[in-house]
């Protein structure tokens, strides 16, 4: 499979590695990157041809989109039209399949990707959506090229795409933020910040862990902590006092919100 990307920033540095280290030549792969640095390290360290401008990208069966969304209408108006066969695969966030396909100049193969930033330490997920236009071959390629940084799924509508981008894409932070928070309350319980981010981290990793081996769903594992009666029990009061739940469940509303409107806006022309 040949691969010809559209920028090289972090992602695609990501799925570059995730390749090339799952057993796709380099020499099957090209990068278009403005950057001189960039390309150089690129280069470098995957081994990978590198070019200026993507109208320099030599013919490949899969172009891949890794540019910022505000700059991807003028990249691909700037190009012609891909070739019959060709699937295209946007990692870009935001940006509708539809809009790709007609900035492409009506192009039907085209995969809208979905990934988070763990996919930089190949341990992402990523949601998938396809045009129809797009073959079961193409499909097996876009999964297979975003497998390399992880696991994927696939969608069926678009729509469930902000919900992909609610809970996965902005995942991550909510993650974050739960252990900033956590860390800051081992802290104020008299650990030092050393251990009090050891055991969270750690708490999180074994965690998931867990969840990921056990056949039984999160409310199971969540009471074989809980005894009656116990510090769990108690500290779980708490965040539903808190309305931590409700709280979260909010959060997913309006990021899926917030990339429904990033939708409209990048797609308005």
């Amino acid at each position: 499979m040949k691969l010809a990307f559209i920028g090289g920033g972090n992602m695609a540095a990501a799925l570059v590695g995730g390749l090339v280290g799952k057993g796709c030549a380099a020499a099957d792969i090209q990068v278009a990157e403005p950057g001189a640095e960039r390309r150089e390290w690129l280069a470098r360290r995957f081994g990978v041809a590198c070019v200026e401008a993507a109208a320099r990208l030599a013919p490949a069966e899969v172009l891949v989109l890794a540019v910022k969304p505000q700059q991807l209408r003028a990249v691909l108006q700037g190009l012609p039209k891909p070739a019959a066969g060709q699937l295209v695969l946007s990692v870009a966030a935001g940006i509708r399949a539809a809009d790709i396909a007609r900035w492409a100049g009506g192009h039907a193969a085209v995969v809208r990707a979905m990934p988070n930033t763990p996919a930089l330490v190949g341990a992402g997920v990523t949601g998938l959506y396809a045009l129809p236009g797009v073959s079961a071959a193409q499909r097996q390629q876009a999964g297979e090229i975003m497998e390399a940084v992880g696991v994927a799924t696939w969608v069926e509508t678009e729509a469930q795409i902000d919900a992909v981008t609610a809970i996965s894409g902005s995942g991550p932070a909510y993650v974050f933020y739960f252990i900033e928070a956590l860390e800051a309350a081992a802290v104020d319980l008299g650990l030092t910040p050393e251990t009090a981010r050891r055991l969270v981290l750690h708490t999180f990793r074994g965690a998931a862990a867990l969840a990921l081996e056990e056949a039984a769903d999160p409310a199971e594992l969540r009471s074989r902590v809980t005894s009656k009666g116990g510090t769990t029990e108690r500290g779980l009061a708490a965040l539903d006092a808190g309305g931590v739940r409700r709280a979260i469940a909010e959060a997913a509303r309006a990021a899926a919100e917030r990339a429904r409107e990033m939708g409209d806006l990048y797609g308005a022309e």
